[in-house]
């Protein structure tokens, strides 16, 4: 199984990380992308990695998973004149076979930016509910805040731990469940957070910026 990643500068670490980690534990190929080849920085200060593959160097992926970031870097994407990202997204969607397409947290946004989440019912990070109804219409908003949501091919995470959870869920899909529990296993991913509390409400309108207000 081969999955492609694409990221950005501003990236959210665990968005990438994680699943990267599960992913390889499954034995996966992982290609991260990029428009340029070269260093990246992760939103969190201090950590860059990386990237030697641009979106020409694509392959056939199983699977296109993208992360969310920062919202600045979102906007940025999502308002590039010549798009790049998100015709990246729209082509590999396109391929046959069809690859599953899944978003962690805002990446989200990139997706319903590209048309990729019309029709479909998917979820993202609490913070980012509005900018469904708001900026993204057709998308149909799953309800409970899931960890993660799956509509035919298309797989959709909550917030950023929630790509966890959801990358499990990818491997049972391309390779079954029991892969799926050797790699829970071999990553100790039995979550008991020694607090507990509600997920808030979401801001009253999306937090992305209007096309074009940066």
């Amino acid at each position: 199984m081969i999955i492609g990643i694409p990221v950005y500068d501003e990236v959210d670490m665990l968005d990438v990380a994680g699943p990267f980690e599960m992913f390889d534990w499954a034995g996966f190929e992982i290609d991260l992308l990029a428009e340029q080849k070269g260093p990246k920085r992760f939103r969190s200060k201090g950590f860059t990695f990386n990237v030697e593959k641009t979106f020409a160097d694509a392959r056939a992926y199983d699977a296109i998973w993208v992360p969310g970031g920062e919202i600045a870097a979102l906007a940025a994407i999502i308002d590039d004149p010549n798009q790049t990202y998100l015709k990246f997204l729209v082509a590999q969607a396109a391929r046959t076979p069809k690859p599953m397409v899944c978003s962690v947290c805002e990446g989200a946004m990139l997706l319903a930016a590209a048309g990729l989440l019309d029709h479909y019912h998917a979820t993202t990070h609490w913070a980012f509910i509005p900018c469904f109804a708001e900026r993204f219409p057709d998308v149909i908003v799953a309800e409970g805040n899931p960890r993660f949501v799956l509509d035919r091919n298309r797989l959709t995470g909550g917030g950023i731990s929630s790509g966890l959870d959801e990358a499990l869920m990818l491997i049972q899909l391309l390779q079954g469940t029991v892969a799926a529990q050797k790699v829970q296993q071999s990553t100790q991913y039995y979550p008991d957070p020694p607090v507990t509390s509600a997920i808030p409400a979401p801001p009253p309108h999306c937090l992305l910026p209007p096309r074009g207000a940066r």
